[in-house]
């Protein structure tokens, strides 16, 4: 694309020329004709902002910010605020703007319900157009890549990653020293987790302060081997299908199961994502359920050693279960949106800045940060460590099913996330199981 300059040209600019030029005799009017002639020299900047929350140290958080940067050193010409917010806090902050009708020009929001949803409260507005503009762009996107970030026709965000959020991570000496299966079934994974706790391992490492990550990368793909994608659907849409199901009770009865044998470490609700994965990198723990991100934060803080370690595959079967055991949740991550108040040479600058951030550059760029992306890309094996290598290859390999937050109405996630922390306490998975039926209900007016 070629580098556009992006001004406003005041509008006072001619005026104030004509009476530097035919004031020069006129003391009275020097003064006035002096001073407009200065306001006049520069043009005010174009105001734009952008949050995000790729705020970490992690290699895909800084190769994001990377791109903002270089769009800030491109364009003097433009006053760029540029927040970068933590991701525990990211959405709540974002629902308050939204209720208040100050959104941010561009924004980074999750693909599925969570766009979804400003949309539906006519916030934001296509970038069709943009895509439209760079054919080699859009066409580079794997099939499907832009489904959950589009309604009626038009492109709203295009996806920065490839969202897989059930990785199982192992390590592998743990199990070679205490003679331990890598779990395929659930008789497996019990016997592994027995296994472990006899020997003073934690076998899975959980960090679920912000509790969505019980949800996104256990509950998501556990339930659909439980339950089959089909029944998912029909649940969400309250339509053939209800959360109080006797399928969807057992996947929530799994879950019990893992921590009723405390398969977690204590204290893994009051523990952040940061925290869990540090746990199991340093080798306190012999298996870890997390998402893609979990790959280039090990990068950034994990030592050759440690990661040489580390391998990875997919969560085990369950009996009896009507899903697709070679599967995974995930499909395309969330996008850079457009607020709906973007309009003239704003419009065009914030266009320019997605393009920035999320064309055919900026791929390459984050692929290479060790992070998976729905864009095909020259992936580089020497650029990349093995094991995010093996892992994007494993993603490639089988079937992704829904992320239930991608899903859900707000309600019902929160419903979902609350009652897998009411689980752990020693709560009922049929109680859980009708909060969430409730709350998916009401939001649907069903």
């Amino acid at each position: 694309m070629k580098k556009k300059t992006l001004a406003i040209t005041a509008c006072t600019t001619a005026m104030t020329l004509l009476l530097a030029a035919c004031g020069g005799g006129n003391t009275g009017n020097s003064g006035t004709a002096e001073e407009g002639n200065k306001a006049g020299t520069a043009s005010p900047k174009i105001k734009l902002s952008i949050w995000h929350n790729f705020s970490g140290d992690d290699l895909r958080a800084k190769a994001v910010r990377a791109q903002i940067d270089k769009f800030k050193a491109e364009h003097p010409e433009i006053q760029l605020d540029a927040q970068a917010i933590p991701p525990d806090g990211y959405r709540q902050r974002l629902k308050t703007v939204a209720a208040a009708d100050e959104m941010p020009d561009v924004f980074f929001t999750q693909s599925g319900t969570s766009i979804k949803e400003f949309y539906d409260g006519g916030l934001i507005q296509p970038i069709t157009s943009l895509l439209d503009e760079h054919p080699e762009w859009k066409n580079n996107f794997i099939p499907g890549s832009l489904d959950t970030l589009s309604f009626n026709g038009e492109v709203y965000a295009t996806p920065l990653s490839g969202s897989a959020t059930s990785f199982l991570f192992y390590n592998k000496s743990l199990f070679e020293k205490y003679n331990v299966k890598v779990p395929t079934t659930w008789d497996e994974m019990m016997t592994a987790v027995k296994t472990f706790n006899d020997n003073k391992i934690t076998p899975i490492s959980l960090g679920n302060k912000a509790s969505w990550l019980a949800q996104s990368s256990i509950i998501s793909s556990l339930a659909d081997r439980a339950t089959g994608t089909d029944w998912f659907k029909k649940a969400v849409n309250q339509d053939g299908a209800k959360f109080t199901d006797p399928e969807f009770v057992q996947a929530l009865t799994y879950f019990k199961q893992l921590s009723d044998a405390k398969a977690f470490q204590p204290g893994f609700n009051s523990l952040d994502n940061t925290q869990m994965e540090q746990y199991f990198v340093e080798g306190k723990a012999a298996m870890m359920i997390d998402g893609a991100w979990a790959l280039t934060n090990m990068a950034a803080s994990g030592t050759e050693e440690q990661l040489n370690q580390v391998d990875v595959t997919i969560l085990p079967s369950v009996p009896g279960g009507k899903g697709d055991p070679k599967s995974m949740s995930g499909g395309s991550g969330g996008g850079l949106a457009l607020s709906k108040r973007a309009t003239g040479d704003q419009l065009k600058a914030a266009l320019e800045l997605i393009y920035t951030v999320s064309g055919p550059d900026a791929m390459k760029a984050i692929a290479g940060s060790n992070s998976i992306v729905t864009y095909n890309v020259d992936l580089d094996e020497s650029q990349v460590m093995p094991l995010f290598y093996k892992a994007y290859n494993l993603y490639k390999s089988v079937k992704l099913t829904p992320v239930y937050d991608a899903y859900l109405t707000s309600s019902a996630t929160e419903a979902v996330n609350n009652g897998l922390q009411e689980l752990s306490m020693g709560g009922k998975p049929e109680d859980i199981a009708k909060k969430i039926q409730d709350a998916q209900a009401r939001d649907l007016g069903k």
